[in-house]
């Protein structure tokens, strides 16, 4: 019966990617600036025939309906389209930056979560005391931070001034990687290869923090209010009659309990990590997805950006999905 309910969900959100294709694409269409002159300007003088060409070529001399139904004809069989200014398939462009954003996220989860979820408990525990004042505080100050700010003051102390990490990048250059699945730090596990391993953990600190910093203050928040809230409900109250250990209170009663609402919050943040990493990418020149989304802006590539839009789109989609399925588990009285 589950298995059939995700079915469902998953069928429901094929007219959602199908709006957000339609409305990315109109909006890229409507947005002032032709393709064909950047790629142009790119390569000194051309003839004016040479430019119709280039809009045949593309489809672009045709009316926008029939652009439209070309776009949505291709993508229902997996095709994005071809780059106009680098060439290549979308899709191939986007499988290759994919890895490196995917890891991104995931480091920058990974610290969120070993940051927020001690001091969301602990911050609920001790409410009104020293400790849960400052961190509050500081979970106050990380939501407010721009992540641009955050990152660029983080390279001028630890890179610039400390000299401990360095400022851009993957991997130090010169450093021989054998690529199995793009993702370095794995491939430097598999490969066995720990001088990689090193480089590229290096350089993933300094982006990991400054994205999942905001995340790490909202969930810590999110969870500090549904532990307060679970603490004070009957059953909790009832397990500490009956004379369990307060730690066994709050980590099997309260805090499985407090991990609904906090579930929510990271699944819709995981989507923010893999779709609002594009600031941070760009600080730290990090080759993924959000820095290619925001060279093909600014160079007017339809096809990629309607690529990345979607892709993006997916990755929401999916991660709410996830967060229905967790929220089964959790509580067995929700169903999808």
């Amino acid at each position: 019966m589950r298995t059939v309910k995700i079915l469902e969900r998953i069928l429901a959100a094929i007219p959602i990617m199908l709006g957000v294709a339609i409305l990315v694409f109109l909006f890229m269409r409507l947005t002032p600036g032709d393709p064909v002159d950047i790629m142009m300007g790119q390569g000194g003088a051309v003839s004016a025939g040479e430019m119709e060409q280039l809009r045949h070529e593309f489809h672009l001399d045709e009316p926008l309906y029939v652009q439209l139904w070309l776009f949505l004809k291709d993508a229902v069989r997996g095709d994005l389209g071809y780059s106009y200014i680098q060439k290549r398939g979308v899709i191939t462009l986007i499988a290759e930056r994919l890895p490196a954003t995917i890891e991104l996220a995931m480091g920058a989860l990974f610290f969120a979560l070993i940051i927020a979820m001690p001091i969301g408990i602990v911050s609920a525990v001790r409410q009104n005391s020293p400790l849960d004042r400052l961190s509050m505080a500081a979970a106050f100050l990380g939501i407010s931070m721009p992540a641009f700010w955050l990152g660029i003051v983080l390279i001028l102390v630890f890179s610039v001034t400390l000299q401990w990490l360095p400022v851009q990048g993957r991997i130090d250059y010169g450093v021989g990687l054998e690529e199995v699945t793009g993702f370095y730090v794995l491939d430097s596990i598999i490969t066995r290869n720990g001088e990689a391993l090193v480089s590229s953990l290096r350089h993933l600190v300094l982006p990991s923090v400054t994205l999942g910093a905001a995340v790490a203050a909202v969930v810590a928040r999110v969870l500090r209010s549904s532990m307060l809230e679970t603490l004070r409900s009957d059953h909790v109250t009832l397990a500490r009659a009956k004379g369990a250990p307060e730690r066994g209170v709050v980590l099997k009663h309260a805090l499985r309990n407090a991990l609904i609402p906090t579930v929510t919050v990271v699944g819709l943040q995981v989507g923010v990590l893999l779709g609002g990493n594009m600031i941070v990418e760009t600080v730290f020149s990090w080759p993924g997805l959000g820095r290619l989304t925001v060279t093909a802006i600014f160079q007017r590539d339809f096809p990629l950006i309607q690529g990345a839009v979607m892709i993006y789109a997916f990755t929401f989609v999916m991660a709410n999905l996830i967060v229905d399925i967790l929220y089964t588990y959790l509580n067995p009285k929700i169903t999808l």
